[in-house]
């Protein structure tokens, strides 16, 4: 399947895997709508596009992702790779700290899947990760979401039948996602991880986009969660 023409959907789009996301899709021919909780970073990622439509709303919100849809047609492809979250060992944490966790990357992907309104043969496509399959104790939270989400695409794939739903699970990704860290110990880090893996290099977002694409392109993939990891799982 072509993407010249078709209308995706990219919560989460502003930065990361989301707008390297968008970025493909616009190169494929898309009509890109991003969608983020920061206005800002919406009308830099949009530029970066040379213009696109922007929604700014919080996927924890229902109601506001409820209203995204039901003021707009259908779109072909949804994507979803929002979150808002801290990871770290369960005892280490608040429990408030874990249920917001919860609520941005696993109930904003079900707020999602809820009010979505796609068209025929069209896709919804999770992005959850490593820990899913792999657990951390240093990430406990986390780990449980991912391999939720991993199931959500699956039961989904069968209740949304024929949309096809897929979910893309990446390793370890050079991404703002380590913008906390000083870049010492971000270069130590993702140098360290790189050292461990098959591939002998860190992730970079355009690789997992490039697997997001083809489970929005590919009609015979559904229920499928793909691992896009460097190997890091078998390391």
């Amino acid at each position: 399947m072509s993407l010249a023409g078709s209308r995706v959907a990219l919560f989460g789009g502003s930065s990361g895997i989301g707008l390297a996301t968008a970025q493909a899709a616009h190169l494929a021919g898309a009509e890109v709508t991003l969608i983020s909780r920061t206005a800002s970073r919406l009308a830099a990622a949009s530029s970066s596009l040379g213009g696109c439509e922007t929604a700014a709303l919080d996927v924890t919100d229902s109601s506001a992702v409820s209203a995204f849809f039901h003021d707009r047609d259908p779109f072909d492809h949804v994507v979803v790779t929002a979150a808002a979250l801290d990871p770290g060992p369960l005892r280490a944490q608040s429990l408030a700290t874990a249920r917001a966790a919860m609520e941005s990357k696993f109930w904003g992907a079900v707020h999602v899947a809820h009010a979505a309104r796609i068209t025929e043969g069209g896709s919804l496509t999770f992005v959850s990760g490593m820990l899913g399959k792999r657990p951390a104790g240093g990430a406990t939270i986390l780990s449980a979401i991912n391999a939720a989400l991993d199931t959500l695409a699956q039961a989904l794939a069968l209740e949304f039948a024929p949309t096809r739903v897929n979910c893309i699970s990446p390793g370890r990704v050079d991404s703002s996602w380590w913008d906390h860290l000083s870049p010492e110990d971000r270069k130590a880090l993702l140098e360290a991880t790189a050292a461990k893996l098959p591939v002998k290099r860190i992730g970079q977002p355009e690789d997992i986009a490039q697997a997001i694409l083809a489970a929005m392109t590919n009609t015979f993939m559904t229920g499928a969660v793909l691992m896009v990891d460097g190997g890091g799982q078998i390391a």
